[in-house]
């Protein structure tokens, strides 16, 4: 990954976690998950631009409900953690979408090293 593309890729992965973030907002367990699909599926396809790579959106979504499952794996705690704190008014407003750009930033890098390798190698 060249230093342009990590400039790049930083950029397209912050404002990723942010959308999500802004989804995590609704104090409705589940709906946050569905926020970090969506922005994740974006965010996966513009990942893949900066290689010089296309992905469908069902491409891009497959890869980005794979990086949440990963996330969700490693960070079991977390991830309950951010579901349940939407039943506590205020605090899932806090919690919730700061523990969600936290995976969604290392989601996105897993997920941009692996579209280096796959789309790297063919410039």
């Amino acid at each position: 990954m060249t230093s342009a593309q990590e400039k790049k890729c930083h950029a397209i992965i912050h404002t990723a976690a942010i959308g999500a973030a802004g989804g995590n907002l609704i104090p409705v367990p589940g709906v946050g998950i569905a926020a970090d699909i969506v922005a994740m599926t974006t965010m996966t396809m513009s990942l893949a631009s900066v290689f010089g790579g296309s992905l469908t959106e069902e491409a891009a979504k497959a890869m980005a409900i794979t990086g949440i499952k990963n996330s969700m794996l490693k960070q079991p705690i977390q991830t309950l953690t951010k579901e349940l704190s939407k039943i506590v008014p205020i605090l899932g407003q806090v919690v919730a979408p700061t523990i969600s750009i936290a995976m969604i930033e290392a989601a996105g890098w897993a997920i941009a090293k692996d579209l280096d390798r796959k789309f790297g190698a063919y410039h």
